[in-house]
């Protein structure tokens, strides 16, 4: 399933999830225009585990291990990678920011962002795999929509095989089946520290399921009116 949109309108335009979209996609850009160059960028500013946990190596580094746990939500490895994660955010980001406020969404954003890097830091502690890209902030702001918005509707594109329809699913089919994936994709990883980070996905979530309750306003309700459009 890969949604498309929401059908869950907002009270005011949403800066702060545009503003991050277009500081995202500027960097990817940024990266491209470096050429040859982006391994040396990407390699300063993305999260290393080994070094994350152990400072020494990292003593010619750009910046201090432990910025990049920020730093490296900006960056990205590939038009696909970016471009998933600023759909996602697109699609849920702006109800998150509106149940917040922008300055309380920041802060939100940065927090599961963070979890979400230490949960893959703390599992692959040894490794020297770099980690970039904004899914575990994002995974967060999903948890949150998910338990503000179970029934908003989200138009999604079904595909199964030579099937294809579009159609409107609850929000909590849509966020769930993404969970469940994320957690089987860890559970059959092959533990190396290499590809996808699943563990930051789920740690992002789980943080945002779980702080979501102190950062909306106080008369955003869990579970949300839904909405017919």
């Amino acid at each position: 399933m890969i949604p498309i949109r929401d059908i869950n309108p907002t009270q005011r335009f949403s800066i702060i999830t545009t503003l991050l979209i277009v500081v995202n996609i500027a960097v990817y850009v940024y990266e491209m225009l470096l050429g040859p160059r982006a391994e040396f960028f990407v390699q300063a500013f993305a999260l290393v585990p080994r070094e994350l946990f152990s400072p020494q190596l990292n003593a010619a580094g750009s910046i201090p291990a432990w910025a990049t746990v920020i730093t490296s939500m900006f960056l990205h490895g590939g038009i696909f990678h970016v471009g998933g994660n600023m759909l996602y955010l697109w699609i849920f980001g702006n109800n998150i920011e509106d149940a917040m406020g922008r300055f309380r969404f920041v802060l939100f954003y940065a927090l599961c962002g963070s979890i979400a890097a230490y949960s893959h830091a703390v599992l692959n502690a040894t490794s020297a795999v770099p980690m970039i890209g904004a899914s575990g902030a994002v995974s967060g702001v999903l948890g949150a929509y998910l338990m503000l918005y179970p029934r908003a509707r989200v138009m999604t594109l079904v595909v199964f095989g030579f099937y294809i329809r579009t159609m409107a699913v609850p929000a909590m089919f849509v966020l769930g089946f993404w969970f469940i994936l994320q957690f089987l994709n860890a559970a059959l990883s092959p533990g190396t520290g290499a590809g996808i980070a699943w563990h930051a996905h789920i740690g992002g979530f789980i943080a945002g399921v779980t702080l979501i309750g102190l950062f909306k306003r106080r008369n955003v309700p869990f579970g949300g009116r839904r909405s017919d459009g």
